[in-house]
């Protein structure tokens, strides 16, 4: 008692000290951006030996998957003030002087000031800087337990080769969807979500998990179309059998993934529970993912819901994708152009992975420019046109109307999507070599969007159409020959 008394003044005192300073004595800007710069690399040392163990404490991974959230928050604000308050005036004189590429004289207004002050960044920085530095002072602990995890056996990767081969930022959910429910009765975990946000995913992840292939002797995928009594007695000929692991496990144990699309059908769901209750051994297991939060009643554990990536995130996602192992302080303008046009792109992951290789190619200030002026404007029409963001329209697979930087005076609709295996063969032209390049198919036409590194090794095809704009003099001129007056 005579030595806890001591410590807990003097940590009183400090504190209060540290609080007075702070309140009365506002550090400079470099001080700021040098703290929490320190702050951010200790975070990340944190996250980087979390992401090398094997963590099953679900306290553990809500905690880390704070400090992850308030970690991409730090670098998006830090990466704010140093690129966008930054030799504003030089870059604005290097925008003028090349105004060929921009549409309108006001987006240099835009594009230099779009993120307010520089006074209401620091305020920000200061927040970020306070808040990362109380994680880190409540993290270690978990430091500490860390080291009881096993590791996870793979190669060292660069950060950029490491989020190109895994998912990014989904640990926590990865861990809850593997660990057992511990109860004797059949287990039903719902998984819901947006479309596009990686429910797919994160369960191809979980099934080629060794921990999930040793515990389950079969792992088996069903959709909605498969709700039927006599399809699910007959699974375990091999009707939709993925895995099969007869020498590990002999309790027969069966993992059922279900794939809801669209309304889902609770008489349906009915049946499949009531026969899988009957063929399936204690232990077993039914994950069933879908868009709709209906199925989270279906549950007997609670439901993991998957989120997009917020703007720091996804920020975070694109910088690493774009330089790569280059280090962005070395192009500040060019990590500012970057920044911009991960705006543009509305935390799409497809239009990540495929913009990003543009600027990664070409180290050009020039081609940045004109690649943002493009999808600026690309943009606002389609917005005008069509009342939405085409990524919103792609997102929930209505028709969008993209354009070709080469030649603003085509277009090409995107009026048909569908996701192919990894065994289905797949259109050599990408979608950014129509878009950027000097691709230039014909009519009706294919185009790859992504191909996903990860499992299940997904292709995402679009169908398109290419179309010639009609200039509105040519419309003119055109009705008046007919005799039609256009309004």
């Amino acid at each position: 008692m005579e030595i806890f008394l001591p410590a807990v003044m003097g940590e009183l005192t400090t504190r209060s000290i540290n609080f007075f300073i702070n309140k009365c004595f506002k550090p400079p800007a470099v001080a700021v951006e040098d703290r929490l710069q320190s702050a951010l690399l200790r975070a990340q040392v944190i996250m980087d030996e979390a992401m090398g163990r094997r963590i099953t404490n679900r306290s553990m991974l809500q905690q880390l998957d704070m400090l992850r959230d308030c970690m991409h928050r730090g670098y998006y604000t830090l990466d704010t003030f140093r690129y966008q308050s930054h030799d504003k005036e030089e870059v604005k004189d290097h925008i003028v002087s090349h105004s060929s590429l921009l549409s309108k004289v006001n987006s240099v207004k835009d594009l230099c000031f779009s993120t307010g002050t520089s006074t209401h960044i620091l305020k920000e920085m200061q927040e970020v800087l306070d808040s990362l530095s109380s994680m880190i002072l409540d993290s270690n602990e978990l430091v500490l337990f860390l080291t009881s995890y096993p590791r996870m056996y793979r190669e060292p990767y660069s950060m950029h080769l490491l989020l190109s081969k895994c998912m990014f930022g989904r640990q926590m959910e990865t861990e809850l969807v593997i660990k057992p429910h511990g109860a004797e009765e059949l287990e039903v975990l719902p998984i819901v979500g947006p479309g596009r946000v990686g429910k797919s995913t994160l369960v191809a992840h979980v099934c080629n998990d060794e921990r999930v292939r040793d515990h389950f002797s079969e792992i088996i995928f069903l959709s909605d179309h498969d709700f039927r009594d006599e399809k699910l007695t007959t699974l375990s000929e091999g009707c939709a059998k993925k895995y099969q692991n007869c020498t590990l496990n002999k309790d027969e144990r069966m993992l059922v993934v279900v794939e809801a699309a669209g309304d889902f059908n609770g008489s349906a769901w009915k049946r499949l529970f009531s026969a899988s209750r009957r063929c399936m051994t204690s232990g077993s297991k039914i994950i069933i993912t879908s868009q709709s939060d209906k199925i989270t009643t279906l549950g007997t554990t609670q439901a993991v819901t998957l989120k997009y990536l917020s703007h720091e995130a996804y920020w975070y996602f694109f910088k690493t994708l774009t330089f790569g192992s280059t280090d962005p302080a070395i192009h500040p303008r060019l990590a500012y152009l970057a920044m911009e046009i991960a705006r543009m792109l509305k935390q799409s992951l497809i239009g990540a992975t495929a913009t990003a290789s543009l600027p990664r190619d070409n180290f050009d200030i020039h081609f940045w420019f004109k690649v943002l002026t493009f999808l600026r404007g690309f943009i606002q029409r389609h917005v005008s046109k069509f009342g939405e963001h085409p990524i919103d329209a792609l997102d929930q697979y209505r028709p969008a109307q993209l354009e070709r930087m080469a030649t603003p005076s085509e277009v090409f609709l995107v009026y048909l999507q569908c996701q192919r295996s990894s065994q289905e063969e797949v259109p050599k032209i990408r979608i950014q070599d129509v878009m950027y390049g000097s691709a230039k198919p014909h009519g009706k036409f294919e185009v790859l969007a992504w191909k996903s590194p990860i499992p299940p090794y997904h292709s995402y095809v679009y169908t398109c159409e290419l179309r010639e704009l009609k200039t509105t003099a040519a419309k003119r001129k055109r009705s008046m020959k007919n005799g039609v007056t256009l309004c």
